[in-house]
């Protein structure tokens, strides 16, 4: 109920002082906010700022100053408030702020553990002649409920604006419970405005407690400002709605137009622009009082121009504490990028060639091998360079405040010799010689890897005598340094090796595959060319009747030389063993006649009787066995044997009779 009273009373106070009221505030939860434009604040506490803590404000709070944590009823200055440090906490209750309002870490704001009874928070009168008569003024706070949960007390602040002998000149605002804060950026905005009677020059502004201390009721205050408040201003360049900074550049002359607007609310409205360089301060700037505003800028050095509008009702446009002002413009004077001279480039046709501009944020090219997809690149990028990308290029450098400075550079691009010639010559057999034929014309020199087996590694066309199979590369330059490489691969072809391969052993009758082998051939001859089944194949089936010795000649297709071997196959006699002789002198089968097995020289006959006793042994067998043992005959009967013919072969073995 007292709020819909509080509204009601303001809205015709202020409806019969002046028009725009309803144009500049909004309602609070508690009370009208200024909505409009505000001025230069008239009182403005942010507790200071720096290394060294300010310590308390002068007669600005009847609370008890400590440098400790504070206590039911006492405050402190504090940049930060850090459970664990100094500025203690209550038992871990209260929010961790690791900066002021204003996000400074070396600002200072004001922590306040309230007392268990109403007390002044703050309190500030404002100086002689600040204010002018008929004016609405804004008095603001931040205010940060430390309790982070939803227990305690809540902090309730009470807004007052006063005369001097004490007299209420507005409905205070009572702010109602501050809610827990549930981060360090939950800062409250409480504000309070109201209109100064004609002759009011100087007013007093409190904020008080509301709630009791104890448990909670613990809060910060900062950036306490009183300031006038008036209508909404619009501004801009050339029109209202341009309001975006504007950049130009050193050594150049640019004239802009001012706009502005001043919203409904004065009876009397006065304008002046003002203008701050360099953030050095705001000044009056003479006779700019028009809506529009038009002025040339030319610099010679990095400047920033900011310009706002000043407004005021009638000759309040004098007071600097009864103007408001709009949002500034600002207009930036950029200095010139600073860009590097450009070395000249040389590069050989058909290689990569970077070109790379500094000193700027955006790069605009020109040149013979500028096209749409490279010209604002940086680096300048060929990938194979041309003869006609050779040329003249400029680029454009951009500065981030959009300035602009020029500059060129030379891309030689040189042309590249081509070898031609012949790069896979005929093979040369092992030994042998080849020319190499390559050409490249201009005024070039050759070198050639590797360099053995070459009459002059330096020549055009040298003479190689490689031991093996090699591939030489060339490299022809220029006197630009541009070069061409190839290879040339000259194959050597070594010469036939032939092995006829181990000697053979066959008995008559029998056949036998001569083994040879061979390499980097393919024509083969066999002699003699008796017996073979094909004297022309490097591995032909033998049968002589006698031992013979083969020799293959081999040759390749490609006539490198010609490889011969040999090879003796050992033909044995085939042994024929009767079973049966009669030595009884009649001159028939007399003796045992074993067929061939004299052509055995080497070979060993042993006779054995039925019991085992050894009757007969000889080496070789150049005389028959007669059936003779100690020079008697013996008698008939059956008799064993074994013949090693000491060739590898299997031992014979069987019997004999001897028939008397």
């Amino acid at each position: 109920m007292r709020l819909h009273i509080l509204k009601l009373f303001l809205l015709v106070v202020f409806a019969l002082a002046c028009t725009f009221v309803k144009a500049q505030i909004k309602v609070h939860s508690s009370s009208p906010v200024c909505t409009g434009a505000l001025g230069d604040p008239v009182v403005s506490e942010t507790f200071s700022a720096g290394a060294a803590n300010p310590g308390p404000p002068n007669g600005e709070t009847d609370m008890l100053y400590v440098t400790t944590c504070p206590e039911d009823g006492q405050y402190t200055l504090v940049n930060n408030v850090n459970l664990g440090s100094s500025n203690c906490g209550v038992g871990g209750a209260w929010q961790l702020v690791p900066h002021d309002h204003t996000g400074d870490v070396n600002g200072y704001m004001m922590l306040i553990n309230a007392s268990y009874t109403p007390s002044v928070f703050f309190t500030k009168i404002t100086e002689p002649n600040k204010l002018c008569g008929n004016t609405i003024y804004e008095f603001s706070a931040y205010v940060l409920n430390l309790i982070h949960d939803n227990g305690g007390i809540r902090p309730n602040l009470k807004f007052t604006i006063e005369a001097l002998d004490g007299t209420q000149l507005v409905e205070p605002l009572i702010t109602g419970d501050i809610p827990p804060s549930a981060n360090a950026d939950d800062w409250v905005r409480e504000s309070l405005t109201f209109e100064t009677r004609a002759n009011d020059n100087q007013v007093v502004l409190k904020i008080t407690n509301q709630a009791p201390g104890g448990g909670g009721n613990d809060l910060l205050l900062d950036d306490i400002n009183f300031r006038a408040c008036g209508p909404i201003i619009k501004r801009g360049f050339t029109t209202i709605d341009d309001n975006q900074p504007k950049n130009q550049c050193v050594g150049e002359t640019k004239t802009y137009t001012l706009k502005q607007e001043v919203g409904p609310g004065y009876a009397d409205p006065q304008t002046r622009w003002q203008l701050n360089i360099d953030g050095n301060g705001w000044a009056d700037i003479p006779n700019a009082t028009d809506p529009s505003y038009t002025f040339p800028i030319s610099s010679n050095s990095v400047k920033t121009y900011q310009y706002r509008l000043a407004a005021a009702e009638g000759d309040n446009i004098n007071s600097a504490t009864c103007r408001v002002f709009s949002d500034p413009l600002s207009i930036t004077v950029n200095d010139l990028p600073v860009v590097p001279a450009i070395p000249l480039s040389s590069v050989c046709e058909g290689e990569p060639q970077t070109i790379t501009a500094s000193g700027g944020v955006s790069y605009e090219w020109t040149g013979p091998g500028i096209t749409d997809a490279n010209e604002n690149q940086n680096p300048l990028i060929f990938a194979a360079a041309t003869i006609a990308d050779a040329g003249a290029y400029q680029v454009t450098v951009t500065s981030a405040g959009g300035c602009t400075v020029s500059t060129t550079t030379t891309l030689a691009v040189n042309a590249k010799p081509v070898i031609t010639g012949d790069f896979n010559p005929p093979p040369i057999c092992k030994g042998a010689s080849i020319t190499l034929n390559v050409y490249a014309p201009g005024n070039v020199t050759y070198s050639w890897t590797p360099i053995a087996g070459l009459s002059d590694a330096t020549a055009p066309n040298p003479v190689a005598t490689p031991s093996d199979t090699t591939v030489y590369t060339v490299k022809v330059s220029s006197n630009a340094e541009c070069s061409d490489i190839k290879t040339v691969t000259v194959n050597v072809l070594p010469p036939p090796t032939v092995d006829a391969g181990g000697n053979k052993k066959i008995f008559e009758g029998q056949s036998v595959t001569l083994g040879a082998t061979a390499k980097n051939a393919d024509v083969y001859s066999w002699s003699p060319v008796d017996y073979l089944s094909d004297p022309t194949a490097l591995n032909p089936v033998a049968t002589p009747s006698n031992d013979i010795t083969y020799t293959l000649t081999a040759k390749s297709g490609y006539n490198c030389g010609i490889a011969t071997s040999s090879v003796f196959v050992r033909v044995y006699k085939k042994i024929i063993i009767p079973n049966t002789f009669s030595p009884n002198g009649d001159g028939v089968n007399d003796s045992w006649e074993i067929e061939a097995l004299e052509t055995y020289p080497e070979s060993s006959l042993i006779v054995f009787n039925r019991y085992g006793q050894q009757v007969f042994k000889s080496t070789g067998y150049s005389k028959p066995w007669k059936g003779i043992y100690n020079g008697k005959p013996l008698p008939g009967g059956t008799y064993y044997y074994i013949i090693d013919v000491k060739n590898g072969t299997p031992k014979l073995t069987g019997w004999v009779v001897i028939v008397n």
